[in-house]
């Protein structure tokens, strides 16, 4: 192969220009570049006042498309013509933010509706959670509410959020994500349908234990029952019994099953909490493989308050099918100086291939930069909600 002495093509290119000139022209186009955006965004300020006092919205999409394809039009081939369009598309973007930003500071948008308190009330209320007695749902409403509170339990998450959204229950305590199973994929959907708010979370750990009968060993056990997620999460210690595997609604369902049974060789896999309420015998703890295993609970109240101290905002939104609208609506978070904790996506029931996306990011309810963000996804998205500050 051929060795190229690159000096020696540069020495006899007479028209290649040495690179230091280059980036010399380039630093002159770019500060001329800065000057320009900061007086383009100057005249942007005026535009926000007068919509300020017109009442006209800040996106206007319509001219937005209309301006950047006569942009594009003014470019002399095809690739200059999409990274005109790509440069405008941001130029836009942060004109829009500046706005935001403005009108907020004229007094525009400035509450988001979350009343804020020291501490949530928590005298005389009634707590609901999905399941029977022994569920983990039960396990963290009793960890976070205290035993002697005034509880009721339901068979479906929908139940206990239509209790709250009824005031028959001042708050519900529902899973909304495990660390090794992922989200709860109905609980999200419901917090979109109804409108409670999400006033608190916390996680539990999450301990499968093998229970049985009184006076049962561990060795004279031959099949186990249990839902399927447990299951899964504790299926090495399963298989190297060679236990036979049962599946059932949830652990608590399970537990209480085994307890009507008279067959030592069958036993479930549930809570200790579980084991104590159905009179059952642990036969050994701790059997699910991930030790870290943690499910985030969610406090859900129908009024929109937020704690003091709450630092974690979520929301749900839609958006139009255009290239680049998900980055759109995440850059508000990012120009804020937000930090976005989470990303989740649901499909929109009954509309194909459309999805809702949830997304979490630190911050409080009356924050500066929190508001200016959800104003500007309200703004260019569809159907956005504040699904608590919690």
């Amino acid at each position: 192969m051929a060795v190229v002495d690159v000096a020696n093509v540069v020495r006899e290119d007479k028209k290649m220009k040495d690179l230091a000139t280059s980036r010399k022209e380039i630093d002159k186009i770019d500060n001329q570049i800065v000057e320009l955006f900061e007086r383009r965004m100057e005249v942007c300020k005026d535009v926000a006042t007068y919509k300020l006092h017109t009442g006209k919205p800040v996106l206007d999409r319509k001219r937005e498309l209309s301006k950047i394809s006569s942009l594009k039009a003014m470019a002399k081939d095809d690739f200059y013509g999409h990274g005109v369009e790509e440069l405008f598309e941001q130029i836009m973007a942060m004109s829009r933010k500046m706005q935001y930003k403005l009108l907020t500071e004229e007094g525009v948008n400035t509450d988001i509706g979350f009343d804020v308190v020291d501490e949530l009330p928590m005298d005389d209320v009634k707590v609901v959670y999905q399941g029977l007695p022994g569920a983990y749902s039960q396990q963290a409403a009793y960890e976070y509410f205290g035993e002697d509170t005034d509880f009721s339990n339901v068979t479906t998450f929908r139940d206990a959020m239509k209790m709250v959204a009824d005031s028959e229950a001042d708050y519900a305590v529902l899973p909304l994500e495990n660390s090794s199973a992922g989200i709860v994929t109905d609980v999200y959907d419901l917090l979109v349908e109804f409108n409670n708010y999400i006033v608190d979370s916390f996680d539990v750990k999450i301990e499968h234990c093998v229970c049985g009968l009184k006076g049962s060993k561990i060795e004279d056990i031959e099949s186990v029952y249990s839902h399927p997620q447990a299951f899964m999460q504790s299926n090495k210690f399963i298989e190297e019994h060679g236990w036979m595997k049962v599946n059932l609604a949830n652990t608590a369902i399970s537990a209480r099953y085994i307890s009507e049974q008279t067959d030592k060789t069958r036993a479930c896999i549930a809570s200790e909490n579980a084991a104590k309420i159905y009179g059952l015998e642990i036969l050994h703890k701790g059997i699910n493989f991930n030790k870290t295993n943690t499910t985030k609970f969610i406090v859900v109240s129908k009024k929109k308050i937020a704690r003091k101290n709450a630092d974690s905002i979520c929301i749900s939104f839609e958006m139009p099918h255009e290239s680049g609208t998900l980055y759109q609506m995440l850059s508000h978070i990012i120009y804020n100086d937000l930090n976005m904790t989470k990303i989740e996506s649901r499909p929109v029931p009954e509309r194909k291939w459309e999805y809702r996306f949830y997304v979490e990011f630190d911050g409080k309810a009356h924050q500066p930069g929190v508001i200016n963000a959800l104003s500007g996804i309200n703004a260019e998205s569809i159907n956005m909600k504040i699904l608590g500050n919690y």
